[in-house]
C-alpha cells in the first residue's frame, strides 16, 4: 500500500498544559455581534432590484409532468418570469452529483417528479408574496406512475424504477468483508442476532438554506448563500451553470444553524444563480420551513439492518456481520458516504478482528438523503450497542463490565482496525471509569430496586461506549468504486493572517464557517496562543472564491483540528519573520529570541525586546531597518492539509488510514418509563467525552448538549413519515416533534484527554457531540425499565404506543 502522507507526530505532553488560553472555558466570540441581532444572514440582505423565487411542488409521488401552463402567472403585475425543468434541461447540466452518473438531478424535475416535494416550477416576481400567488395560479397535468416507498419492495422484480437511465433502484451494492467472518461465528459460544431499524430524521436549524444572486457588471454572477463547503466545490456549481468558475464568486454569508443540512448544499444557490442568469436580474430565494423539511436533501439515514455479532463464554466479541439496507430516496447526491463514516469505526471501541459490511442502497419515491449530524456513523453506535448489550444480558454480565472487557486498551494505540482505519489515541477504561463515579452507578442501581418494590416505579439504567470519528481524508468519498471517477485525496483548510501597521491582528478563513458553532472563537483562541494577544482583540473575516486559498469547510467533525493547523501553521511564518526583523534590529542571533506576550525578547534577558507594533511598524515602514531581502508587510497564508491519511488497497481489502483522528465517549442514562403510558421522564444523565485536547471546554459542553439533545429527537420523538401512497405527513413541527426544553435533561459532562499524536496541539474532534451516543443509552434504558415485560428497542424512534403495546402483550401472556 501507497501511504499518501506519512504522519507528524507531535505528541503534546500532557493535555493543555502550558497553554494560556487553550483549555480555559471562554466566551465565544462571535456572540456579541449575534445577540445585538448583526449577524447579517440571508434574509436580512438588502440588494437593490432584487426579484423572489417561490417555487410549486409536486403534490404526487410519481408522475410524468404532461404539460406546465403558466399563463395565468405571468398575466399578474410583479411577476418577471416562471421557469420549469425543461428551462434547466436547456440551459444548464444536472446538479453536481457524486453518486452514479445514471441518476441525474436538476434543481427543477425535467420530465417527471420522483417525490412530493419535488420542485416542478419557479415563479419569479418583484415580491415573494407575489410570486406565492404565481404559483397558486399554474396548472400542471401530470399522469401518475407506479410508486414505491418500501425500500424493500423498490428492490423486488418489476418494481417501476424511478431512473429509467439507471436501469433499476439499486443504487449501489457492495460487501466488504475483513478477516473470517465464518469462522468467527462458527468458533463463538453465543451469537445474537437484531433486526433493526433507524426512521429518518433530519437537522432542524433556525434558518432554512438560502441564497442571493446578482449578475456583476463585469460578467461576474456574485452568489451570496448560507451554505457551507462552497469553496471547496465551487467550480461544480460553475461547471452546472455552464458558466467559467472564473465567473462564478460564491459569497459566504453567516448561517443560522446546520447540524448538516447546509453542508455541502448546493441546490439552492445553483438554482438561484440559474433563475438570476434567465432573468438578468439579482434573485433571492430562501426556503421555507414546509419547504426545508419535504424537499431539504437532507434526510438522514432511513436504514434497515440484519446484524450478527459472536461472543465468546466469557463475553469477548469474535466477529461482526452486517446486513444493511439503506433508503436514500430519489436521488444520491452525496453516493453512499454515510456509510464510510461507519466503516471508519466499523468495531467501535471494542478490539476484535473479523467482520462483514454488505450494503445495498435503495432508490425510493421520497426526498434524497444528505447529511445531519453523525452522517451514519451514529447509527453504526447504535446497531453496536444494541448487540452488546442484547450479549451482556444473555451472559449475565453487566454492562460496564462486557464493555471494559472488549476495549482497545491505551498502549495498543495508535490502533489499526479490520478495514484499515487507524485509531490515533485513546483511553476508553479512563472514560468509564469517570462517567460511572459521576453518576455513582450503585446508588442508582440501589435505587431502580427500592422504587420498584416500594413505589411500583419502573427505573431504567442505560450505558452507552461509542466513537466519534473526526476529520476525514478524501479517499472516503472513492474507496467504494473500484474505478473511481475523481479518486480526490486532498481535504484541506487554510488561514490568512495579517499584522496591521499599528500591530493589530486581522484573521481571514478561507470556507463557510459562521453556522453557529465556534470557529472563530477557536481560530483566534489558537492565535492568541501564538502570540500572546487577547482573542478579542483578532478581528475575523471570511474570503470569498474569487480570493480563497483552499478551504473544505465544515463536517466530520473536521473543523477544529483543521482550521488549529491551519492558523499555526501561519502563525509560524509569521513569528519567524517578526523574529528575524527583531533580530536585525537587535543585533542577536535569531536563535536567542523568543515570542512572549506579544513581545519578541532576547531569551533570559527579557528586558531586551521589542513589542509586535514596534516590529510591525518597520515591516511597513522602515524598508532599510528590515534583514536583507525581506519583503515589506506582516501577512503569511498557510494550507493545512490531512495530517494523516493512506490510499486504499487496490482490491480494497484494505481501505487505508481515512479517519484516524478517534474520539470517544460513554454515556451513562437514568430515566422513569411510565408502562402504561410510554411516557419517559430522566432521573440523570452523564456524558464523558474524549476530544483530545480541549480547546474551550464550554464550547465543547455546547456540542455535546446540542448533540444529546439532538439524539434524543431521534430516539423518542423526530420521524420524516411517508405513508403508503407516497404522501409526506411530516409537513409542520406539529408532525415532526422537535424536543424542548421540557424534554431534554440537564446533561452533566465530564472529559478525559488523550491528545492525538498526529494534530496541532494533540486536538480532536468534537462537532458532532452527544448524537453519537444519545441514541444508544437511551435504548438501553427503556430496556432496563421495562426489562419484566421483555421490552427491546428495535426500531428507533421508540413511541410510546410501541411501548405501551409491549407492556400489554407481555401482561396478557403474549
Amino acid at each position: 500500500m501507497t501511504t499518501t502522507q506519512e504522519p507528524t507526530v507531535n505528541a503534546p505532553a500532557k493535555p493543555t498544559a502550558g497553554y494560556k488560553y487553550i483549555g480555559t472555558d471562554r466566551k465565544r466570540v462571535e456572540d456579541p455581534r449575534l445577540l445585538v441581532g448583526r449577524g447579517n444572514y440571508i434574509a436580512d440582505m438588502k440588494v437593490q432590484g432584487l426579484l423572489h423565487a417561490a417555487i410549486l411542488r409536486s403534490p404526487v409521488p410519481h408522475a410524468r409532468i404532461d404539460s406546465i401552463d403558466t399563463s395565468e402567472a405571468l398575466k399578474i403585475p410583479g411577476v418577471v418570469a416562471v421557469l420549469t425543468g425543461e428551462d434547466c434541461k436547456a440551459h444548464m447540466n444536472p446538479c453536481m452529483n457524486f453518486g452514479p452518473p445514471t441518476i441525474a438531478q436538476y434543481p427543477i424535475a425535467v420530465d417527471k417528479v420522483r417525490y412530493v416535494g419535488e420542485a416542478v416550477a419557479v415563479v419569479v416576481a418583484e415580491s415573494r408574496y407575489i410570486a406565492e400567488d404565481g404559483v397558486d395560479v399554474l396548472d400542471v397535468e401530470f399522469s401518475d406512475l407506479p410508486l414505491v416507498t418500501d425500500p424493500k419492495a423498490a428492490l423486488e422484480p418489476g418494481a417501476a424504477p424511478l431512473h429509467e437511465e439507471h436501469g433499476s433502484n439499486l443504487a449501489y451494492e457492495r460487501t466488504f468483508e475483513f478477516g473470517d467472518i465464518a469462522a468467527a461465528m462458527a468458533d463463538a459460544d453465543l451469537v445474537v442476532s437484531d433486526t433493526l431499524h433507524w426512521g429518518r430524521s433530519a437537522g432542524m436549524p433556525m434558518e432554512t438554506s438560502g441564497a442571493i444572486a446578482r449578475p456583476g457588471n463585469n460578467g461576474v454572477l456574485e452568489v451570496y448563500c448560507n451554505s457551507l463547503n462552497f469553496s471547496y466545490l465551487q467550480f461544480l456549481v460553475a461547471g452546472a451553470l455552464k458558466i467559467p468558475s472564473n465567473k462564478l464568486k460564491m459569497q459566504p454569508v453567516a448561517a443560522g444553524g446546520s447540524f448538516g443540512s447546509k453542508f455541502t448544499a448546493h441546490k439552492v444557490p445553483t438554482l438561484t444563480a440559474f433563475l438570476a442568469l434567465r432573468t438578468g436580474r439579482p434573485v433571492s430565494y430562501v426556503e421555507d420551513r414546509l419547504d426545508h423539511l419535504m424537499n431539504s436533501d437532507h434526510h438522514a439515514s432511513d436504514r434497515y439492518y440484519e446484524a450478527r455479532m459472536g461472543f465468546t463464554k466469557d463475553g469477548m466479541i469474535t466477529g461482526l456481520d452486517i446486513d444493511v439496507l439503506d433508503d436514500y430516496g430519489a436521488y444520491l447526491q452525496f453516493g453512499t458516504g454515510t456509510h464510510g463514516n461507519a466503516l471508519s469505526q466499523l468495531t467501535g471501541p471494542y478490539r476484535f478482528r473479523n467482520a462483514r459490511y454488505a450494503l445495498r442502497a435503495a432508490l425510493t419515491n421520497k426526498c434524497q438523503q444528505g447529511a445531519y449530524r453523525g452522517f451514519g456513523s451514529e447509527v453504526h453506535n447504535w446497531v453496536l450497542e444494541r448487540l452488546v448489550d442484547q450479549a451482556a444480558t444473555k451472559l449475565g454480565l453487566a454492562p460496564e463490565d462486557i464493555r471494559r472487557r472488549n476495549f482497545i486498551l491505551p498502549e495498543e494505540f495508535p490502533y489499526k482496525i479490520p478495514g484499515g482505519n487507524l485509531y490515533d489515541s485513546g483511553n476508553y477504561p479512563a472514560v468509564l471509569d469517570k462517567a460511572l463515579g459521576m453518576i455513582d452507578i450503585e446508588h442508582w442501581r440501589k435505587e431502580k430496586a427500592r422504587l420498584r418494590e416500594e413505589e411500583g416505579r419502573h427505573i431504567g439504567i442505560g450505558i452507552a461506549t461509542t466513537q466519534e470519528r473526526s476529520v476525514f481524508s478524501s479517499t472516503e468519498f472513492w474507496f467504494w468504486f473500484d474505478e473511481p471517477a475523481f479518486p480526490i485525496t486532498s481535504s484541506p483548510e487554510s488561514a490568512t493572517i495579517t499584522i496591521d501597521p499599528a500591530g493589530a491582528f486581522q484573521l481571514q478563513l478561507h470556507c463557510q464557517a459562521m453556522w453557529g458553532n465556534s470557529p472563530e472563537t477557536v481560530a483566534t483562541t489558537v492565535l492568541a496562543e501564538e502570540f500572546g494577544v487577547e482573542p478579542e482583540t483578532v478581528n475575523v473575516s471570511y474570503a470569498d472564491t474569487s480570493r480563497a486559498l483552499p478551504g473544505t469547510g465544515p463536517g466530520g467533525s473536521r473543523f477544529t483540528v483543521m482550521v488549529a493547523g491551519a492558523v499555526r501553521g501561519a502563525s509560524r511564518k509569521l513569528k519567524k519573520k517578526l523574529i528575524d526583523i527583531a533580530a536585525h534590529s537587535l543585533e542577536v542571533s535569531a536563535d536567542d529570541l523568543e515570542l512572549v506576550d506579544g513581545q519578541v525578547q532576547v531569551v533570559g534577558a527579557p528586558e531586551r525586546s521589542l513589542g509586535i507594533p514596534e516590529l510591525a511598524g518597520s515591516a511597513y515602514f522602515f524598508a532599510l531597518n528590515l534583514p536583507p531581502g525581506m519583503e515589506s508587510g506582516l501577512e503569511e497564508s498557510h494550507t493545512y492539509d490531512h495530517p494523516y491519511t493512506t490510499l486504499p488497497a487496490a482490491d480494497r481489502s484494505d481501505l487505508g488510514v481515512f479517519y484516524p483522528i478517534m474520539g470517544h465517549a460513554c454515556h451513562i442514562a437514568v430515566l422513569e418509563v411510565d408502562p402504561d403510558t410510554g411516557q419517559t421522564s430522566f432521573l440523570d444523565y452523564v456524558a464523558v467525552h474524549d476530544a483530545g485536547t480541549v480547546v474551550n471546554p464550554k464550547s465543547l459542553g455546547g456540542h455535546v448538549t446540542g448533540g444529546a439533545a439532538q439524539g434524543l429527537g431521534s430516539t423518542l420523538y423526530e420521524e420524516l413519515v411517508y405513508d403508503a401512497e407516497g404522501q409526506f405527513k411530516s409537513s409542520t413541527f406539529l408532525d415532526y416533534l422537535v424536543p424542548t426544553a421540557n424534554e431534554v435533561p440537564p446533561f452533566r459532562i465530564g472529559h478525559v484527554e488523550t491528545p492525538s499524536p498526529y494534530t496541532e496541539f494533540g486536538i480532536k474532534g468534537g462537532g458532532e457531540g452527544g448524537r453519537m451516543v444519545t441514541p444508544s443509552v437511551v435504548s438501553s434504558a427503556i430496556d432496563d425499565a421495562l426489562a419484566e415485560y421483555g421490552m427491546h428497542v428495535q426500531q428507533l424512534p421508540v413511541k410510546p404506543a410501541d411501548i405501551v403495546a409491549t407492556v400489554q402483550n407481555a401482561r396478557a401472556g403474549q
